[in-house]
C-alpha cells in the first residue's frame, strides 16, 4: 500500500523538479548590437564602453546653453502642458496600477462575509419546513507559488513600467527638442522675412529711379515693367514666407498646450547662442537614452514572460480558510455553539489542456525574439542619429563659411553693379541679376544658420539629452 502511495505520487515529484529547473531564455548577446569604439564623425574620438542605461537619471534643462529666455519659457511651458507627455505620464501610472496587482496576487486574500438564505429540506433543522439560515464569518486563501510562475509575472509588470518611464522620459525629450526646434525655425524665418522684406525696399527704390527716367524718355518702359516683375516676385515670396510663419507658430501652440486662436509668438531679434556639444562623448550618455532604456526593459520583461509560460505547465497549491459563525436565529448568531470552520488544501497539476499553454509558450518565445530584435534595432538607430548629426554639424559648418564668402561677393557684386547701373555703365538686367543673386545667396546662409542650430538640438536629442564633457 506504501509502495502505491509513493508510485502515485512520482508524477507530482517529476513535476515539482521540472518546475525547479525551468528558467527564462537567455539573451544572446550576439545578437545584440555592440557599442563602437568612438564615433565616425568625432573630431576627437573618446574611448566608449557599454553601459546599463539608467533612464532614472535627470536630462538637465540642456536648453539653458542656448541663452535664450523666449526659447526656456517656451520649452518648460512645453514640459509641464503637451498633451503627448500627459499621455505618456498616464500610461506609466497604468503600468504602475498593473504592477500593484500582480504584487497582490502573491499575498493573501482575506475578505468577510456574511449573509441570509432561506431554505427547506433535509438541510433544514425542521425538514421540510422553511426556516431562514444567517451566516458571518471570514475566508483566508492563498497560492503559494511552487514554481516562481508569479513572481516571474510580477517581474515582467516592474519591467513594462521601467519600459513606460522610460518611454515618458523618450516623449518629454522629444517634445522639449521639437519645442526647441519649433522656435528656432520660427526666429530664422523672421530673419528671412526681414531680409526679403527689404530686397523688396531696394527694388522700390529701383523702381522709383527707373519710372522718373523712362518718364523723362531715357529708358524704355521695358525696363520699368522688369523691376516691377522682381518686386512682385519678391513680394510673393515675403507673403510665402509670412504663411509658413503662421504654421509654425500653430505648431509652436500646440506642443506647449495652448489653442492656436490664443497662442502668439511676437517678433524679434535672433541672439539665441550656438553651443558646441563635445564630441568625445563618453558611451554613458549614449546609454541614457530613454528609447534604448524602454526597448532593453521591454525585452527582459519578455524574457521573463517566457518563463511565466513555461511554468504554466507546473502545480499549483492554494490554500484556504473560512471561520464563523451559521445559525437559524438570528438572536443565536454569535453563539459559541454556532461557530464552524474549515481549512482546505488544493493541489492541481495540469495534464491535457489541447495545446493552450504550448501556444502561450510559443507566443511568449516568439515576443521574447521581437523584442531581442526591437532591442538591437534601436541601438543601431542611435548610434546613426548620432552619426547624422556629427556629420551635418561639421559639414555644415564648413559649407556655412564657403557660403558666407560667396554672400560677400554677391554683395560686392551688388554695390558694384548699382553704382556702375546709376552712372549708365551697365544695363539693368545686370542690376537686377547681382541683387537675385544676392538675395538667394543671403537667404540660402540664412538657411544653413538655422540648419547648424537644428542639428545642435538634434545631437543632443540623439544624446539622450544633457551631456558632460
Amino acid at each position: 500500500m506504501k509502495i502505491n502511495n509513493l508510485l502515485s505520487l512520482l508524477p507530482l515529484v517529476s513535476a515539482l523538479v521540472l518546475a525547479g529547473c525551468a528558467t527564462a531564455p537567455s539573451v544572446d548577446t550576439q545578437a545584440l548590437a555592440a557599442a563602437p569604439a568612438s564615433f565616425k564623425e568625432a573630431a576627437a574620438p573618446a574611448g566608449w564602453t557599454q553601459a546599463p542605461p539608467a533612464e532614472a537619471q535627470s536630462r538637465g534643462e540642456w536648453w539653458l546653453v542656448f541663452q535664450d529666455p523666449a526659447m526656456n519659457a517656451l520649452v518648460e511651458k512645453a514640459g509641464a502642458r503637451n498633451t503627448g507627455i500627459q499621455e505618456a505620464a498616464a500610461r506609466l501610472a497604468q503600468a504602475r496600477a498593473l504592477l500593484r496587482s500582480t504584487n497582490a496576487d502573491r499575498l493573501p486574500q482575506i475578505g468577510l462575509n456574511g449573509g441570509a438564505q432561506r431554505q427547506a429540506g433535509a438541510n433544514t433543522i425542521n425538514g421540510m419546513t422553511p426556516a431562514t439560515i444567517t451566516t458571518a464569518g471570514a475566508a483566508i486563501s492563498w497560492e503559494v507559488d511552487l514554481s516562481g510562475r508569479l513572481a516571474q509575472v510580477r517581474d515582467a509588470a516592474s519591467l513594462d513600467a521601467d519600459a513606460r518611464e522610460a518611454l515618458l522620459q523618450s516623449t518629454r525629450l522629444a517634445v522639449q527638442a521639437e519645442t526647441a526646434q519649433t522656435y528656432l525655425q520660427l526666429r530664422a524665418l523672421d530673419d528671412e522675412r526681414t531680409l526679403v522684406r527689404e530686397t523688396v525696399e531696394a527694388y522700390r527704390g529701383t523702381l522709383d529711379l527707373t519710372t522718373r527716367r523712362w518718364r523723362g524718355g531715357d529708358v524704355a518702359e521695358l525696363e520699368v515693367v522688369r523691376v516691377q516683375t522682381e518686386m512682385a516676385a519678391t513680394a510673393s515670396d515675403a507673403l510665402a514666407l509670412d504663411r509658413r510663419r503662421a504654421e509654425l507658430e500653430h505648431a509652436l501652440a500646440v506642443l506647449v498646450g495652448d489653442a492656436a486662436s490664443n497662442f502668439a509668438m511676437p517678433g524679434g531679434d535672433w541672439n539665441t547662442a550656438l553651443p558646441v556639444v563635445p564630441a568625445g562623448v563618453p558611451a554613458t550618455v549614449l546609454a541614457r537614452r530613454p528609447d534604448v532604456a524602454a526597448a532593453q526593459a521591454s525585452l527582459l520583461a519578455a524574457q521573463a514572460r517566457v518563463g511565466a509560460a513555461q511554468k504554466a505547465w507546473f502545480p499549483s497549491l492554494s490554500l484556504t480558510g473560512s471561520g464563523g459563525y451559521a445559525s437559524p436565529e438570528l438572536g443565536d448568531l454569535l453563539q459559541w455553539s454556532a461557530r464552524a470552520w474549515s481549512v482546505g488544501a488544493l493541489l492541481s497539476l495540469p495534464i491535457f489542456d489541447g495545446g493552450r499553454r504550448d501556444a502561450g509558450i510559443a507566443s511568449a518565445q516568439a515576443q521574447f525574439d521581437a523584442a531581442t530584435a526591437g532591442y538591437r534595432g534601436q541601438v543601431l538607430v542611435a548610434f546613426r542619429e548620432v552619426e547624422d548629426q556629427l556629420s551635418g554639424l561639421r559639414l555644415l559648418a564648413e559649407q556655412s563659411q564657403v557660403q558666407d564668402q560667396a554672400v560677400t561677393s554677391a554683395t560686392r557684386a551688388t554695390t558694384l553693379s548699382d553704382t556702375r547701373w546709376r552712372n549708365g555703365l551697365v544695363s539693368q538686367l545686370d542690376l537686377l541679376d547681382a541683387r537675385r543673386g544676392e538675395l538667394r545667396n543671403r537667404r540660402l546662409a540664412l538657411q544653413l544658420k538655422a540648419a547648424r542650430y537644428q542639428a545642435t538640438v538634434g545631437l543632443i536629442r540623439a544624446l539622450g539629452g544633457g551631456w558632460s564633457a
